[in-house]
């Protein structure tokens, strides 16, 4: 294989970046790179890992010039600036831990195809950043290498989780894109309460080759950036047809899910923006729940009020079965953890124990607990007992039928059919009458889903400390939905008032299955308006011409 090598202002610019991350990090950065040699622990925990100078700008084309802005039909341009990776994702010339004791030695021999699409952009991959352990966690504090933080004033707020790493990574400006992983909302929960963009594709459009599984069935390579273009950037680059990946979506597949009547939106024309007025918002009823802050419920009426204000009709809607997405969620994605971390024993895979002196069970049990945190060792415990064949009737297959019926609400309310879904093919049979009615109704039909990204704003850290553990479930109520789905959904941070702390809220909009493009073009009008009316001051126009 021939070797082709940044050019020398690729390579300079690389290194100018490289201490600006070094000057950045050491004075406040906190556990959001899991750190090599030139840089200590204790100063930084964001990145696992971190590539000195000469080993970021490893193998790489030279860049294309950058096309015209948005255009998905032309060949991606991609910034030669530092990018992030989550450390469950493989890396040949990093260790990949999963920010996990039993795998804290672990290098991959090979590297996972998402770090190969970015190295062929000759975007340099400078460090690993930190997570919940193997993805399991709300809050970024369940980490082998310690709890990611903000910077003072802001450092007992929780940087949400599991890809904490990834979204601190980006809003303290060390990269400019973090690669991160979504299973129930963790890119999207971390960029709410970190102040920058987070997006989850339609399950099956990136490929998962080489990420380490949590949950096979709804874990999705995500993507953190300071803006929806690096987002739509880098998912353009990044959303090809891989056939190492058994769940990535066919050539076939693709095909048709993108000859929907969403096509046009791969390019962000001037007649897109023409027909922005035309779009349907949803307003899920069951999300404006008890538990909604009220300065987030005002961050919502807030964001409504701009999309009307454009000529967008706001349309109230049903989705029945979200009340039981969030249990029904957990039960599957620890089913799906017991065995996906089965493995790790210590002889097949993962750190021996070394004070054990036993063979066998013994060494398997020492290994498992040693290597492993309690969160962890919860979700294995409570997914094996509900795939035990005294629990799998009442838990594990329950909670595949919610599944199905939340996919069900979102197709019934979608104005887009869902190109990869037969509707005949869900059975209606366990539908309560009032449901049944509405559909006979006929449901108001909508484009788009626009709903907070998390219920409340960035918890305090202590707080989190006194909390049972289950109580950090509730921070996924508003994400989960969508990836039970498989549906895309990206969160737009929206900024409270500077006197305010947390300071920022996210606004998440969900789109029918391989609607992506719409959802981004969207999140980047909603981000303009935002910035206008930050500047501003107001919060919706005074004289609304489009209104009555």
């Amino acid at each position: 294989m021939v070797e082709v090598h940044l050019p020398r202002s690729a390579v300079r610019a690389t290194k100018v970046a490289l201490k600006e991350v070094n000057y950045r990090i050491r004075p406040f950065a906190q556990n959001v790179f899991i750190s090599r040699a030139e840089l200590k622990q204790e100063q930084d925990g964001s990145v696992a890992d971190r590539q000195s100078s000469g080993e970021a700008v490893g193998k790489a084309k030279e860049p294309e010039p950058e096309p015209e802005p948005y255009s998905a039909q032309k060949p991606p341009w991609f910034p030669v600036r530092p990018v992030a990776v989550k450390d469950n994702i493989a890396t040949a010339d990093l260790p990949t831990t999963c920010a996990s004791g039993i795998l804290k030695n672990h290098q991959s021999p090979f590297e996972a195809s998402v770090v190969e699409q970015l190295r062929s952009t000759g975007a340099p991959i400078i460090g690993k950043t930190n997570m919940d352990e193997f993805g399991m966690g709300s809050h970024s504090t369940n980490s082998f290498f310690g709890t990611v933080t903000n910077p003072p004033p802001f450092d007992r707020l929780s940087v949400g989780g599991s890809s904490g790493g990834s979204a601190v990574a980006v809003a303290q400006k060390l990269v400019d894109i973090a690669i991160g992983t979504d299973t129930g909302g963790s890119v999207r929960l971390p960029a709410a309460y970190s102040g920058v963009v987070g997006f989850k594709p339609s399950y099956g459009l990136i490929s998962r080759w080489g990420v380490v599984p949590y949950a096979n069935s709804l874990d999705t390579v995500g993507i953190l950036a300071r803006s929806c273009k690096q987002v739509f950037k880098t998912f353009v680059s990044m959303q090809e047809h891989d056939p190492k990946d058994p769940t990535s979506l066919s050539e076939k597949s693709r095909m048709r899910a993108f000859t929907s009547g969403s096509n046009r939106w791969r390019e962000l024309s001037d007649q897109n923006f023409k027909d922005f007025h035309k779009l349907r918002i949803g307003v899920p009823e069951q999300y404006n729940i008890f538990e909604l802050d009220g300065r987030t419920r005002q961050s919502w009426q807030r964001t409504l009020m701009l999309f009307q204000d454009l000529g967008c009709t706001i349309v109230p809607i049903s989705l029945p079965n979200t009340q039981q997405a969030l249990p029904a969620y957990y039960i599957l994605a620890m089913a799906e953890a017991a065995s996906n971390l089965s493995k790790y024993d210590g002889v097949r895979y993962g750190t021996r124990s070394q004070s054990s002196d036993g063979a066998g069970d013994v060494l398997y049990s020492e290994s498992r607990g040693e290597g492993f945190g309690d969160e962890v060792k919860r979700r294995i415990l409570l997914g094996s007992y509900a795939l035990s064949s005294d629990a799998i009737d009442n838990y594990f297959i329950k909670a595949q039928k919610v599944r199905r019926l939340v996919q069900q609400d979102f197709d019934r309310v979608f104005s887009m059919p869902n190109p990869l879904r037969d509707p005949e093919q869900f059975d209606l049979s366990e539908m309560d009458e009032s449901i049944l009615l509405n559909n006979k109704l006929g449901p108001s039909q909508v484009d788009l889903i626009v709903c907070p990204t998390s219920p409340t704003p960035a918890p305090n850290l202590d707080d989190i400390a006194n909390q049972r553990p289950v109580d950090a479930y509730i921070n996924d109520v508003f994400t989960v939905p969508a990836s039970m789905a498989g549906l895309p959904a990206i969160s737009v941070p929206l900024k409270r008032r500077p006197t305010d702390s947390p300071r920022f809220d996210g606004m998440q909009i969900i789109g029918q299955y391989s609607d992506d493009y719409r959802v981004i073009f969207v999140a980047h009008e909603l981000e303009k308006l935002l910035k206008i009316d930050n500047a501003s001051g107001q919060w919706r126009k005074e004289n609304r011409e489009s209104l009555n």
